[in-house]
């Protein structure tokens, strides 16, 4: 009896303890849990979904100059990453966002449009990386890249392999790239176009440009690892013209 009445006891305790559990403790079945909400989009930015269009046509796309930021950064004593671009390039994209591992991009840049903001105007440091110990620009004035193969990472995340040229010296280089969207025309710009952002890095020692590389164990000196950013925009094929409707027969 007594055994009985000490089950009895903490049964009620259990009935207790569950009625008197704060809500989220509390597990509902499947079918009466709340579906997940999609998170907000933040106020008076231009919409990431809206920009995913359906309709953006596949084919050849041209870099959109005037939307376009070539970045790269280089640790400076371990101190700052020193962030400098280069102002000239130029890019032709085979595209279709249905099938992003088709994708083929051939681009070129300017070696001589390096653009730092040394703040001296007696000393030319733009020049002076133009140079035979750096760039070499005289002597190699292109830096090109072209797309090997791509992955499609899912959620519009590719993972763009390419070889690189610079200074005459071909490497591998892989890219980790968005596809942020596009459309197919707009009142004030009628033909298709699309946005990326990229980022990526290389050894530039493996490119014979090993001046100022610190010795191990030491931050004295510019770090052999460049950080590639980024940003562009591309003009594709025109919008397809409406087609006219027949004229009306007299009556």
């Amino acid at each position: 009896m007594k055994r009985l009445m000490v089950l009895l006891a903490l049964a009620a305790l259990a009935a207790c303890a569950q009625k008197d559990a704060p809500p989220q403790a509390q597990t509902l079945p499947a079918q009466e849990q709340a579906p997940a909400v999609a998170a907000a989009e933040p106020a008076g930015e231009p919409s990431r979904a809206a920009a995913l269009a359906p309709n953006v046509p596949a084919g050849e796309y041209k870099l959109d100059k005037a939307y376009t930021t070539l970045l790269f950064r280089v640790n400076h004593l371990g101190f700052s990453n020193y962030t400098a671009r280069f102002r000239r390039l130029d890019a032709q994209l085979r595209f279709d966002p249905r099938n992003l591992t088709a994708t083929q991009l051939t681009a070129t840049v300017d070696a001589r449009s390096i653009e730092t903001d040394f703040p001296d105007p007696k000393y030319n440091f733009n020049a002076e990386l133009q140079g035979e110990q750096w760039l070499n620009a005289a002597s190699f004035p292109d830096i090109t890249l072209r797309t090997t193969s791509v992955e499609d990472l899912g959620n519009n995340a590719l993972r763009v392999h390419g070889e690189l040229t610079l200074r005459g010296i071909t490497r591998p280089l892989v890219l980790d790239a968005t596809y942020n969207g596009g459309y197919a025309s707009h009142p004030l710009d009628p033909q298709a176009r699309i946005g990326f952002s990229a980022h990526g890095t290389l050894r530039r020692s493996e490119f014979g440009i090993a001046g100022g590389i610190p010795q191990a164990g030491t931050n004295l000196g510019v770090g052999d690892t460049v950080s590639i950013v980024i940003e562009s925009e591309f003009s594709g094929p025109p919008a397809p013209k409406a087609e006219s409707q027949p004229a009306p027969s007299g009556s």
